[in-house]
Protein backbone atom coordinates (compact mmCIF):
# COMPACT_ATOMS: atom_id res chain seq x y z
CA UNK A 1 0.00 0.00 0.00
CA UNK A 2 1.24 3.48 -0.91
CA UNK A 3 2.70 5.33 2.11
CA UNK A 4 2.46 8.98 3.06
CA UNK A 5 5.69 10.94 3.56
CA UNK A 6 7.19 11.16 7.08
CA UNK A 7 4.73 8.94 8.94
CA UNK A 8 3.43 5.40 8.86
CA UNK A 9 -0.10 6.05 7.63
CA UNK A 10 -1.14 4.97 4.12
CA UNK A 11 -1.69 7.70 1.57
CA UNK A 12 -4.90 9.55 2.40
CA UNK A 13 -7.16 12.27 1.04
CA UNK A 14 -9.02 14.56 3.44
CA UNK A 15 -12.05 16.24 1.85
CA UNK A 16 -13.19 19.49 3.45
CA UNK A 17 -16.24 21.23 2.01
CA UNK A 18 -17.12 24.87 2.63
CA UNK A 19 -19.48 27.60 1.43
CA UNK A 20 -19.29 31.29 2.38
CA UNK A 21 -17.64 30.70 5.75
CA UNK A 22 -14.10 31.99 5.16
CA UNK A 23 -13.11 32.44 8.80
CA UNK A 24 -14.51 29.13 9.98
CA UNK A 25 -12.94 27.09 7.19
CA UNK A 26 -9.51 28.67 7.69
CA UNK A 27 -9.63 27.79 11.38
CA UNK A 28 -10.72 24.25 10.51
CA UNK A 29 -7.77 23.87 8.13
CA UNK A 30 -5.39 25.13 10.79
CA UNK A 31 -6.71 22.57 13.28
CA UNK A 32 -6.03 19.82 10.72
CA UNK A 33 -2.50 21.05 10.02
CA UNK A 34 -1.74 21.28 13.74
CA UNK A 35 -2.70 17.65 14.24
CA UNK A 36 -0.26 14.97 15.32
CA UNK A 37 -0.57 13.47 11.83
CA UNK A 38 -1.82 15.01 8.60
CA UNK A 39 -3.33 13.69 5.36
CA UNK A 40 -1.24 13.18 2.25
CA UNK A 41 -3.51 15.69 0.56
CA UNK A 42 -6.10 18.12 1.88
CA UNK A 43 -8.77 18.89 -0.72
CA UNK A 44 -10.75 22.05 0.07
CA UNK A 45 -13.91 22.14 -2.04
CA UNK A 46 -15.12 25.74 -1.91
CA UNK A 47 -18.62 26.52 -3.20
CA UNK A 48 -18.40 30.13 -2.02
CA UNK A 49 -19.51 33.09 -4.13
CA UNK A 50 -15.95 34.42 -4.15
CA UNK A 51 -12.53 32.81 -4.13
CA UNK A 52 -10.80 32.49 -0.76
CA UNK A 53 -7.37 34.00 -1.44
CA UNK A 54 -6.05 32.90 1.97
CA UNK A 55 -6.82 29.27 1.23
CA UNK A 56 -5.73 29.51 -2.40
CA UNK A 57 -2.25 30.64 -1.36
CA UNK A 58 -1.97 28.54 1.80
CA UNK A 59 1.21 26.50 2.17
CA UNK A 60 2.48 24.33 4.98
CA UNK A 61 5.74 22.73 6.05
CA UNK A 62 3.83 19.60 7.01
CA UNK A 63 3.88 16.67 4.55
CA UNK A 64 0.44 17.59 3.21
CA UNK A 65 -0.43 18.78 -0.29
CA UNK A 66 -3.13 21.46 -0.01
CA UNK A 67 -5.44 21.55 -3.03
CA UNK A 68 -7.98 24.35 -3.27
CA UNK A 69 -10.93 23.78 -5.61
CA UNK A 70 -13.26 26.73 -6.18
CA UNK A 71 -16.29 25.15 -7.83
CA UNK A 72 -19.05 27.80 -7.49
CA UNK A 73 -21.63 24.99 -7.53
CA UNK A 74 -24.22 24.66 -4.77
CA UNK A 75 -24.93 21.77 -2.44
CA UNK A 76 -22.93 19.85 0.16
CA UNK A 77 -23.56 16.50 -1.52
CA UNK A 78 -22.32 17.87 -4.82
CA UNK A 79 -19.23 19.28 -3.07
CA UNK A 80 -18.52 15.95 -1.38
CA UNK A 81 -18.81 14.22 -4.75
CA UNK A 82 -16.47 16.79 -6.33
CA UNK A 83 -13.96 16.04 -3.58
CA UNK A 84 -14.26 12.29 -4.13
CA UNK A 85 -13.70 12.72 -7.87
CA UNK A 86 -10.64 14.93 -7.27
CA UNK A 87 -9.03 12.77 -4.59
CA UNK A 88 -5.92 10.89 -5.63
CA UNK A 89 -5.96 8.24 -2.91
CA UNK A 90 -8.19 5.36 -1.87
CA UNK A 91 -8.62 6.22 1.81
CA UNK A 92 -10.99 9.19 2.02
CA UNK A 93 -11.61 11.19 5.18
CA UNK A 94 -14.30 13.86 5.47
CA UNK A 95 -14.94 16.89 7.64
CA UNK A 96 -16.68 20.26 7.23
CA UNK A 97 -15.93 23.94 7.61
CA UNK A 98 -17.56 24.56 11.00
CA UNK A 99 -15.63 21.74 12.67
CA UNK A 100 -12.39 21.74 14.64
CA UNK A 101 -10.49 18.46 14.94
CA UNK A 102 -8.64 17.10 17.97
CA UNK A 103 -4.86 16.67 17.56
CA UNK A 104 -5.00 12.85 17.45
CA UNK A 105 -8.20 12.68 15.37
CA UNK A 106 -6.74 12.01 11.96
CA UNK A 107 -4.43 9.17 12.92
CA UNK A 108 -7.09 7.49 15.05
CA UNK A 109 -9.83 7.49 12.42
CA UNK A 110 -7.55 6.31 9.61
CA UNK A 111 -6.12 3.45 11.68
CA UNK A 112 -9.61 2.45 12.79
CA UNK A 113 -10.63 2.23 9.13
CA UNK A 114 -7.59 0.14 8.22
CA UNK A 115 -8.36 -2.27 11.06
CA UNK A 116 -12.02 -2.44 10.01
CA UNK A 117 -11.35 -3.29 6.38
CA UNK A 118 -12.58 -2.32 2.93
CA UNK A 119 -16.32 -2.77 3.51
CA UNK A 120 -16.47 -0.50 6.52
CA UNK A 121 -16.88 3.17 7.30
CA UNK A 122 -15.72 4.82 10.52
CA UNK A 123 -17.30 7.75 12.31
CA UNK A 124 -16.55 9.28 15.69
CA UNK A 125 -17.50 11.72 18.39
CA UNK A 126 -18.87 15.09 17.30
CA UNK A 127 -18.80 17.17 20.46
CA UNK A 128 -20.45 20.60 20.77
CA UNK A 129 -17.98 23.47 20.87
CA UNK A 130 -18.17 26.28 23.37
CA UNK A 131 -20.86 28.87 22.48
CA UNK A 132 -19.28 31.62 20.39
CA UNK A 133 -22.01 34.10 21.36
CA UNK A 134 -24.76 34.18 23.98
CA UNK A 135 -27.24 31.39 23.29
CA UNK A 136 -25.31 29.96 20.34
CA UNK A 137 -25.67 26.22 19.73
CA UNK A 138 -24.23 23.35 17.72
CA UNK A 139 -26.56 20.84 16.01
CA UNK A 140 -25.69 17.29 14.97
CA UNK A 141 -23.53 16.16 17.86
CA UNK A 142 -22.72 12.77 19.33
CA UNK A 143 -20.89 12.21 22.61
CA UNK A 144 -21.20 8.49 23.37
CA UNK A 145 -17.96 7.21 24.89
CA UNK A 146 -18.42 3.53 24.00
CA UNK A 147 -17.54 2.07 20.63
CA UNK A 148 -20.24 0.52 18.47
CA UNK A 149 -20.45 -1.59 15.32
CA UNK A 150 -23.62 -1.19 13.24
CA UNK A 151 -24.84 -3.71 10.68
CA UNK A 152 -28.02 -4.12 8.70
CA UNK A 153 -31.33 -2.44 9.46
CA UNK A 154 -30.71 -0.75 12.77
CA UNK A 155 -33.60 1.71 12.54
CA UNK A 156 -31.43 4.73 13.30
CA UNK A 157 -29.12 7.26 11.64
CA UNK A 158 -25.60 6.86 12.99
CA UNK A 159 -23.21 8.26 10.38
CA UNK A 160 -21.68 11.74 10.78
CA UNK A 161 -19.98 12.82 7.57
CA UNK A 162 -18.20 15.71 9.30
CA UNK A 163 -16.22 12.94 11.04
CA UNK A 164 -15.92 10.02 8.64
CA UNK A 165 -13.33 7.79 6.99
CA UNK A 166 -14.08 5.35 4.17
CA UNK A 167 -12.38 3.42 1.38
CA UNK A 168 -13.14 4.47 -2.16
CA UNK A 169 -14.17 0.88 -2.88
CA UNK A 170 -17.09 1.20 -0.42
CA UNK A 171 -18.28 4.36 -2.20
CA UNK A 172 -18.02 2.55 -5.53
CA UNK A 173 -20.16 -0.18 -4.03
CA UNK A 174 -23.08 2.07 -3.00
CA UNK A 175 -22.70 5.19 -5.14
CA UNK A 176 -21.75 8.71 -4.13
CA UNK A 177 -23.83 11.23 -2.19
CA UNK A 178 -27.36 11.88 -3.43
CA UNK A 179 -27.23 15.44 -4.75
CA UNK A 180 -30.95 15.90 -4.16
CA UNK A 181 -30.33 15.88 -0.40
CA UNK A 182 -28.23 18.05 1.90
CA UNK A 183 -27.53 21.74 2.53
CA UNK A 184 -27.98 23.82 -0.59
CA UNK A 185 -31.01 21.80 -1.78
CA UNK A 186 -34.74 21.98 -0.99
CA UNK A 187 -34.01 19.15 1.48
CA UNK A 188 -31.20 20.76 3.53
CA UNK A 189 -29.93 17.73 5.41
CA UNK A 190 -30.15 13.90 5.62
CA UNK A 191 -27.50 13.34 2.95
CA UNK A 192 -25.46 11.55 5.62
CA UNK A 193 -28.50 9.51 6.72
CA UNK A 194 -29.11 8.44 3.14
CA UNK A 195 -25.46 7.56 2.57
CA UNK A 196 -25.30 5.56 5.81
CA UNK A 197 -28.51 3.71 4.94
CA UNK A 198 -27.16 2.67 1.55
CA UNK A 199 -23.92 1.44 3.14
CA UNK A 200 -25.79 -0.70 5.64
CA UNK A 201 -28.11 -2.04 2.94
CA UNK A 202 -25.01 -3.05 0.96
CA UNK A 203 -23.78 -5.09 3.97
CA UNK A 204 -21.08 -2.62 4.90
CA UNK A 205 -20.41 -1.90 8.57
CA UNK A 206 -20.48 1.48 10.28
CA UNK A 207 -18.02 1.64 13.17
CA UNK A 208 -18.29 4.29 15.84
CA UNK A 209 -14.84 5.08 17.24
CA UNK A 210 -15.26 7.49 20.17
CA UNK A 211 -11.55 8.33 20.32
CA UNK A 212 -11.83 10.05 16.93
CA UNK A 213 -13.00 13.42 18.25
CA UNK A 214 -14.15 16.50 16.36
CA UNK A 215 -15.89 19.60 17.68
CA UNK A 216 -18.96 21.06 15.96
CA UNK A 217 -18.64 24.78 16.54
CA UNK A 218 -21.52 26.53 18.32
CA UNK A 219 -21.75 29.61 16.10
CA UNK A 220 -25.45 29.52 15.19
CA UNK A 221 -27.53 32.10 17.12
CA UNK A 222 -30.34 30.95 19.39
CA UNK A 223 -32.95 32.36 17.01
CA UNK A 224 -31.97 29.79 14.36
CA UNK A 225 -33.28 26.82 16.38
CA UNK A 226 -36.70 26.55 14.79
CA UNK A 227 -35.67 27.30 11.21
CA UNK A 228 -32.83 24.78 11.40
CA UNK A 229 -35.17 22.20 12.93
CA UNK A 230 -37.66 22.81 10.10
CA UNK A 231 -34.98 22.28 7.46
CA UNK A 232 -33.67 19.09 9.06
CA UNK A 233 -37.20 17.72 9.40
CA UNK A 234 -38.05 18.50 5.77
CA UNK A 235 -34.85 16.77 4.69
CA UNK A 236 -35.61 13.74 6.85
CA UNK A 237 -39.04 13.59 5.25
CA UNK A 238 -37.43 13.56 1.83
CA UNK A 239 -35.08 10.79 2.94
CA UNK A 240 -37.98 8.69 4.20
CA UNK A 241 -39.99 9.34 1.03
CA UNK A 242 -37.10 8.21 -1.16
CA UNK A 243 -37.41 4.68 0.25
CA UNK A 244 -41.13 4.38 1.02
CA UNK A 245 -42.39 1.15 -0.49
CA UNK A 246 -45.46 -0.89 0.43
CA UNK A 247 -43.62 -4.12 -0.45
CA UNK A 248 -40.76 -3.28 1.91
CA UNK A 249 -42.13 -1.34 4.86
CA UNK A 250 -38.89 -0.83 6.74
CA UNK A 251 -38.71 2.90 6.04
CA UNK A 252 -42.44 3.34 6.57
CA UNK A 253 -42.09 1.84 10.04
CA UNK A 254 -39.09 4.07 10.75
CA UNK A 255 -41.03 7.16 9.76
CA UNK A 256 -43.98 6.07 11.88
CA UNK A 257 -41.78 5.63 14.97
CA UNK A 258 -40.21 9.01 14.35
CA UNK A 259 -43.57 10.77 14.13
CA UNK A 260 -44.91 8.90 17.17
CA UNK A 261 -41.92 9.98 19.26
CA UNK A 262 -42.42 13.65 18.44
CA UNK A 263 -46.18 13.47 18.98
CA UNK A 264 -45.59 11.93 22.42
CA UNK A 265 -42.97 14.51 23.31
CA UNK A 266 -45.31 17.27 22.17
CA UNK A 267 -47.84 16.25 24.83
CA UNK A 268 -45.40 16.12 27.76
CA UNK A 269 -45.65 18.89 30.36
CA UNK A 270 -42.73 21.33 30.21
CA UNK A 271 -41.70 24.53 31.91
CA UNK A 272 -43.61 27.56 30.69
CA UNK A 273 -41.78 29.37 27.91
CA UNK A 274 -39.66 26.36 26.95
CA UNK A 275 -38.99 25.97 23.21
CA UNK A 276 -39.33 22.16 23.13
CA UNK A 277 -43.06 21.94 22.24
CA UNK A 278 -42.57 24.29 19.31
CA UNK A 279 -39.55 22.30 18.12
CA UNK A 280 -41.50 19.03 18.16
CA UNK A 281 -44.43 20.61 16.33
CA UNK A 282 -42.10 22.16 13.75
CA UNK A 283 -40.41 18.78 13.24
CA UNK A 284 -43.71 16.97 12.68
CA UNK A 285 -44.91 19.56 10.17
CA UNK A 286 -41.55 19.75 8.42
CA UNK A 287 -41.30 15.98 8.04
CA UNK A 288 -44.78 15.70 6.54
CA UNK A 289 -44.08 18.58 4.15
CA UNK A 290 -40.77 16.97 3.18
CA UNK A 291 -42.44 13.67 2.31
CA UNK A 292 -45.04 15.38 0.16
CA UNK A 293 -42.57 17.67 -1.57
CA UNK A 294 -40.27 14.74 -2.40
CA UNK A 295 -43.09 12.83 -4.06
CA UNK A 296 -44.08 15.91 -6.04
CA UNK A 297 -40.62 17.01 -7.17
CA UNK A 298 -38.08 14.20 -6.84
CA UNK A 299 -39.66 10.79 -7.07
CA UNK A 300 -38.78 10.34 -10.74
CA UNK A 301 -35.41 12.09 -10.72
CA UNK A 302 -32.02 10.45 -10.38
CA UNK A 303 -29.60 10.88 -7.43
CA UNK A 304 -26.84 12.42 -9.55
CA UNK A 305 -29.04 14.48 -11.85
CA UNK A 306 -28.20 18.14 -12.44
Amino acid sequence: MEKSEHHNLPATSLILCTRNRPKLVLECVRSVLLGDEVPTELIIVDDSNERNSDLQSLITERPCNIRYLWTRSIGLSRANNDGIAAAKHDILVFTQDDVLVAPRWFGIIVRALIDAGQHSVVTGQVLPGEPEMAGAFAPSTKSNTHGEVYRGRIGADVLYVQNMAIYRSAINRVGAFDQRLGPGTPFPGAEDNDFGHRLLEAECRILYEPRAVTYHRAWRPKGNHLSLHWGYARAQGGFYAKYLNLKDRYMLHRMGRDLKYHFVELTRPVWRGHMLPAMHLVYICGLVVGVGYWFITQRRTQPWSN
